[in-house]
């Protein structure tokens, strides 16, 4: 029997294997999506990326006969556990070969290190804030996967189960058929606002128009995501982080954001879904990467829905209508034929519900776990 051997990762070279195991695990899975590499080579760097700077965390690679087959991080979120009231661990970023002894001396290691930090329980995969990929898919693996989301394997959620793991929540995933026509409570919304003094829908051509929005639209984020399981505030330098990672990739015409009396007050974000675009650059945008990618953005028929929010205060007048009105019109003139809702939390009722007003169906499913250690 080979043994397996965990080591911490250390050099440069430690973090290439760590960030390229991926590939060789998924090699044969024709549905796995490859991450952008050079955003990875900032996540995982410490120096790079600022949110290590409220995180004790480890970083782990399983290696046999000198090759990895299995990686795994463990954080402590400090700020989180502070405004939660937590003393909670994750792990996340987790990938391994089907080998149950291969992910026990992972996941073994993280929760002895939790331990000797104090920590009471561990949950996940969830990594620095809800904005990375969080929760291991568990259903729906014949579905290719999208960008930002789990892409791991069938056998995962099993190992992790068989570790003692159960279930915390559930996160879905959406399918809706682009409508040929605006739903009723979308009409009556778009009649409501026509002509209302100070109240704005504002649309965008370019990315260049989209950049003095981004501090006010990531500051909405702040103000209405606190409750959402997960999320952690960002500073200004996070969210200027955070733009600089997504940019590249976003479309104008799928952003709208809403002002009243010239502040924004919600905003929702969508994207092409560039799936094909990133198997065939192979992760890398640069030098030719984007070729593809810019290819599979145009020909997709598929949105994508990454974020959206409307501030507390300004709930229920329907500026949530009124944006999916004009999103759903931009998809509609780009030959657009479905979209996908992105991970929504299963108890968020009314997230869920506006899919669901659009015949939309769940095709994904994703857990984060819990442990008592």
């Amino acid at each position: 029997m080979n043994t397996t051997v965990v080591r911490e990762v250390h050099s440069r070279k430690d973090l290439r294997d760590f960030i390229y195991l991926p590939e060789k695990v998924h090699k044969n899975n024709r549905n796995w999506l490859p991450p952008i590499y050079g955003d990875e080579w900032i996540l995982y760097d410490p120096k790079k990326n600022k949110s290590f700077e409220y995180c004790d965390y480890i970083r782990l690679l399983a290696c046999r006969d000198g090759h990895p087959v299995g990686r795994i991080m463990g954080l402590i979120n400090h700020r989180y556990n502070e405004l939660k009231g937590e003393n909670h661990a994750r792990f996340c970023f987790l990938e391994c070969i089907d080998d149950a002894e291969v992910f026990h001396s992972l996941i073994s290691r993280v929760e002895k290190w939790a331990r000797e930090k104090g920590i009471g329980k561990i949950v996940g995969p969830l990594g620095f804030s809800d904005k990375d990929p969080q929760g291991a898919q568990i259903e729906g693996f014949e579905l290719s996967s999208v960008i930002a989301t789990p892409t791991n394997a069938a056998y995962l959620p099993d190992l992790i189960g068989k570790e003692g793991y159960i279930k915390k929540y559930d996160l879905v995933d959406y399918i809706a058929a682009i409508p040929d026509e605006l739903p009723e409570v979308y009409k009556r919304a778009l009649s409501r606002f026509r002509d209302r003094p100070g109240y704005e829908l504002i649309e965008f051509k370019s990315k260049k128009e989209i950049k003095p929005y981004i501090l006010e639209v990531l500051q909405v984020m702040n103000d209405t995501y606190s409750d959402i399981y997960g999320f952690v505030p960002l500073t200004d330098r996070e969210k200027n982080d955070l733009a600089k990672r997504y940019m590249p990739i976003l479309d104008p015409r799928f952003i709208k954001v809403f002002s009243i009396k010239g502040s924004v007050v919600a905003f929702v974000i969508g994207m092409p879904d560039i799936a094909d675009g990133l198997r065939k650059a192979n992760g890398k945008i640069f030098p030719f990467g984007f070729i593809p990618i810019l290819r599979s953005a145009k020909r997709t028929t598929t949105l994508l829905m990454l974020l959206g929010a409307v501030k507390e205060q300004y709930r229920g007048l329907g500026i949530d209508a009124i944006m999916g009105s004009n999103i759903l019109k931009s998809a509609a003139s780009s030959k657009m034929v479905n979209m996908e809702s992105h991970l929504i939390l299963e108890h968020n009722k009314k997230s869920r519900a506006e899919f669901e007003r659009l015949g939309g169906k769940i095709v994904k499913r994703f857990r984060i776990f819990q442990k008592d250690i």
